[in-house]
C-alpha cells in the first residue's frame, strides 16, 4: 500500500461527503509581517492594535485575506490538489476576526458534482468552513474547482449543481462583536472618503500597479501552505509555467484597492470570484473597483459597500468583450462587501 498521496480525482468526490483537512495552524504576528511584506497593506486596521482599540476590537485583527489564505490552503490537498484551475466563489462570510494566537482549521463538505463533456475533467463544489481553537466558525465560504479525473473510464456521476447566492445581503453580514467607528480616526487611516462619499456605478481608478515576481508567488504559496501542482510543478503545465496562486492576485488587488479605498476597512463578505484568466510572473497587475451597492449596518458608525473589485493587465472599467466573456487581460473580478465609517 502507498504511503504517499496522489490526490483525490474527480471520480472520487460525491455530493455529501466531508472532507477534514490535516494540519491545524496557530497563527502570530509573523503572518502579519510576511503579508505586509509581500502585498502593499496598508489599512489601518490591520496595523495598527490602537487604531483597533479605537474602533472597539480588542487588538489589530490578522487581514482577513489572510485568514483566507490560511483556510483555503488547509484544503488544497484534498479538494484541489489534482485541479486544473480554481473556478470561482460564492457565499463567502467573514464571521469573527482571527487575532494572533488563534488556531485555524479547515472542513468542506462536498455539495455539487459535474462532469466536462470531454470527459477528461469535472467541476466539484465544496462549501469549507474555517474553525478556529474553540469551534467557532469564523469564515464559510462556497468554491468550484475543475479536476482531472484520473480514471478515464470512471462512469460520469449524476450532476448535482448547487444553488447558491448571486449575492449576500447586508443582513447576511456578521459585524464583529464591538465594532465601532463613531471615534474613527480619518487623519490616521489615510483617506477622507467615507459612505456617504461612494455612489453606486461609481468606478475608481487605484492607479498604482505592481510587476509580479516568481519568487513572492512561491513565498505566498508556501506561506499559505497551498500545495497545488499547477503553483509549484512546471511540467504540469503543456507551456511550462507556473500558475501564479489565485489568492496572491486577490491579495495585491486588495492591497492596491487602498488608493481610493483606504477607509473601506474590514471584509464581511464575498458574492461571487472568478479567476477570468491565467496570471504568470512578470504580468503588471492593476486594480479598479465599481461601486455595485451601499447599505447600513446596526453598528454605531459602520456602513457597508457593495464592491466589485478587477484586477487587470488592462485599463480601469474594460471587462468584457461584445461577446460578454471576459477581455484577455482581467484577471480577476470579486464581487465582495467592506465596512467603513459612515
Amino acid at each position: 500500500m502507498s504511503k504517499t498521496n496522489t490526490g483525490r480525482f474527480f471520480e472520487d468526490y460525491h455530493v455529501g461527503d466531508t472532507l477534514t483537512h490535516a494540519v491545524p495552524r496557530t497563527v502570530s504576528g509573523g503572518e502579519r509581517a510576511l503579508y505586509h511584506a509581500m502585498y502593499p497593506a496598508r489599512h489601518a486596521l490591520y496595523s495598527s492594535d490602537e487604531f483597533a482599540r479605537a474602533c472597539g476590537l480588542p487588538a489589530s485583527p490578522l487581514e482577513d485575506l489572510a485568514a483566507f489564505h490560511v483556510v483555503f490552503g488547509k484544503t488544497v490537498p484534498d479538494v484541489s490538489l489534482n485541479a486544473v484551475a480554481n473556478l470561482g466563489y460564492a457565499e463567502g462570510r467573514f464571521l469573527r476576526p482571527v487575532y494572533a494566537g488563534d488556531t485555524l482549521r479547515s472542513v468542506s463538505e462536498v455539495i455539487g458534482v459535474k462532469q466536462n463533456s470531454n470527459g477528461k475533467s469535472g467541476v466539484v463544489y465544496v462549501r469549507t468552513r474555517g474553525l478556529n481553537q474553540r469551534d467557532e466558525t469564523v469564515m464559510e465560504y462556497v468554491r468550484w474547482v475543475m479536476v482531472r479525473k484520473g480514471d478515464l473510464d470512471a462512469p460520469a456521476p449524476q450532476t448535482v449543481i448547487p444553488e447558491l447566492k448571486k449575492a449576500l445581503s447586508v443582513e447576511d453580514l456578521a459585524l464583529p462583536d464591538g465594532l465601532d467607528f463613531t471615534s474613527y480616526n480619518f487623519d490616521l487611516a489615510g483617506e477622507p472618503h467615507r459612505w456617504g462619499d461612494y455612489a453606486v456605478g461609481e468606478v475608481i481608478d487605484h492607479v498604482d500597479g505592481v510587476t509580479i515576481e516568481e519568487a513572492e508567488h512561491m513565498m505566498a504559496t508556501r506561506l499559505w501552505q497551498n500545495t497545488a501542482k499547477v503553483h509549484f510543478d512546471a511540467t504540469n503545465r503543456p507551456d511550462g509555467k507556473r500558475l501564479i496562486y489565485g489568492g496572491h492576485v486577490i491579495s495585491m488587488a486588495r492591497a492596491l484597492s487602498f488608493n481610493g479605498l483606504a477607509n473601506a476597512q474590514m471584509i464581511a463578505g464575498i458574492n461571487a470570484g472568478a479567476h477570468a484568466n491565467p496570471c504568470f510572473a512578470g504580468d503588471t497587475v492593476r486594480a479598479w473597483t465599481e461601486v455595485l451597492d451601499k447599505a447600513e449596518t446596526s453598528a454605531p458608525g459602520v456602513g457597508a459597500l457593495r464592491l466589485r473589485l478587477v484586477a487587470t493587465k488592462g485599463a480601469a472599467g474594460d471587462l468584457r468583450g461584445e461577446d460578454g466573456k471576459y477581455l484577455p487581460d482581467v484577471l480577476l473580478d470579486l464581487d465582495y462587501w467592506v465596512l467603513i465609517p459612515t
